[in-house]
């Protein structure tokens, strides 16, 4: 037993590398430990505090925390092997790499603790809706920041001349371009939007065929909810370019009907049609003062009314028509006023 873990394999003994592949299972073991007594104990104890940082805090941390335990656990037992001069090279600038992106995911997550903790019930709170606009914008725009410059420093770290790499991005700079013209293109758009503003987060509009709710405005696209509670993502490039309906922004509804009564309705069942008709819509609480009643056509089988009413903003649409539509519906029924329907008259002749 001793003569086979004295056998040497790649410049180190059997029971070397069973001692440092230990010291691997042991630092993912002592990870997967913590891991656990956060999640049971950890967690626990910050839900008991009114204050709400901790308890984001360290759900935003504990994955990072514990992917350090395990990449630092894996260097240690490494270094306890010999390793020829190009392993230690290919391993400690991994190491490097794996620290300082480990950092840049700590750093953007806890700016998002932060960020969530603070600024996100106050922008929700706010009476405005720029904020509510521009707080993804500035999220993904710190992330890219700082992820950005996480790989410049890794790149540095890892042996690479950033200033030579940054100059060759100014060689293929029109490469770039010209792969990234739809991403340069909705960045602009999303400009454009920002500045003009024909719309903000929560605003009902209409654009490229689509009736929804608009949720989030990004750097690349903004997103809508439809009315039927789907999801569409339509990039900012043509958000910026399309003729954009804001329905949210309308003063009022109108609603327009068009009435048919049958021809044997008389001048004054025809008056009469037309004040019940105002005096229900002035009678509903979510209806505007401007009423239009008027007798407008000699239809093939029916003598018009067309009748306009004005929905008050904010106000519940489909429920409002409801309303009005069930009272006209009791009201000319009450009356004897007599909805007309298609119909031939014939007439024959006898000899």
């Amino acid at each position: 037993m001793n003569e086979l873990l004295g056998k040497t394999f790649y410049g180190n003994t059997i029971f070397e590398w069973m001692v440092a592949a230990g010291g691997i299972l042991l630092s993912i073991l002592i990870a997967k430990t913590v891991y656990w007594l956060i999640g049971h104990f950890i967690k626990k104890i910050t839900k008991s505090t009114e204050n709400r940082f901790d308890d984001i805090l360290v759900d935003m941390l504990e994955e990072p925390i514990v992917f350090t335990m395990i990449i630092t656990g894996i260097w240690y037992s490494l270094h306890l092997l010999w390793l020829s001069d190009l392993a230690e090279s290919i391993l400690a600038k991994s190491y490097y790499v794996l620290i300082i992106f480990t950092a840049a995911w700590v750093v953007t997550r806890l700016v998002d603790a932060i960020l969530e903790t603070y600024l996100v019930p106050y922008v929700r709170e706010s009476e405005g809706k720029l904020d509510d606009q521009l707080l993804p914008i500035v999220r993904k725009g710190f992330k890219l920041s700082v992820w950005a410059i996480a790989i410049i420093v890794a790149l540095d770290n890892a042996g690479y001349d950033v200033k030579a790499v940054l100059a060759s991005l100014g060689i293929g700079g029109l490469a770039l371009a010209l792969a990234a013209k739809d991403t340069v293109a909705n960045l602009f758009g999303s400009f454009t939007i920002f500045v003009d503003k024909p719309f903000v987060v929560g605003d009902r509009v209409k654009v490229k065929g689509y009736d929804g709710f608009v949720r989030e405005v990004g750097i690349r696209s903004t997103r809508l909810q439809t009315l039927d509670g789907r999801m569409v993502t339509i990039p900012n490039q043509f958000v910026a370019n399309e003729s954009i309906i804001n329905v949210t922004s309308e003063p009022s509804r109108k609603i327009t009907m068009d009435l048919g009564l049958t021809y044997d309705t008389t001048p004054q069942k025809m008056d009469l049609a037309m004040q019940t008709l105002r005096q229900i819509a002035q009678a509903h609480p979510n209806v505007e003062e401007k009423i239009v009643t008027a007798f407008t056509e000699f239809l093939d089988s029916a003598l018009n009314i067309r009748f306009i009413y004005y929905i008050k903003k904010g106000a519940p649409v489909f429920d409002t028509q409801n309303d009005i539509n069930m009272e006209i519906l009791r009201n000319f029924n009450d009356l004897g006023l007599e909805f007309a329907f298609p119909t031939h008259t014939v007439y024959t002749k006898t000899a």
